[in-house]
């Protein structure tokens, strides 16, 4: 009688990143819903709505360029605001196989940040 063969199960790490406000409230639902085997990251600039979430993970997005309040509807202060805390977005995308984001397009934050973290997932 042959032994059988010991079977590696390798398992991609998979982050999916809510962005602004739209993309918060994503994650909050996956979390609810128990959406098991990935990670969960929120970014946004808006810090009272970070306090918000239910993912154990979180980013405020430029505390310099937006002090906390928010981009206001405008993309390139949500860009600029990514920009700003790239390394830590970038410290949470470490290792990652797969990276999703979600975002909702027509405000400042998810619109002017998810192309920026994009940019930043890396490419395996």
């Amino acid at each position: 009688m042959t032994a059988k063969p010991e079977i590696l199960e390798m398992r991609p790490k998979i982050t999916v990143v809510g962005v602004g406000g739209a993309g918060g409230n994503a994650v909050n639902n996956m979390i609810a819903e128990g959406l098991q085997g990935v990670e969960f990251v929120v970014a946004n600039t808006d810090a009272q709505a970070l306090t918000m979430s239910k993912s154990p993970r979180l980013i405020q997005l430029g505390a310099h360029v937006t002090e906390g309040l928010g981009a206001g509807s405008l993309p390139h202060v949500g860009s600029a605001a990514a920009e700003e805390s790239i390394d830590e977005i970038m410290d949470h995308l470490a290792g990652t196989h797969m990276c999703f984001i979600t975002a909702g397009m027509g405000g400042g934050t998810g619109t002017g940040a998810a192309p920026v973290i994009a940019r930043a997932a890396p490419v395996p």
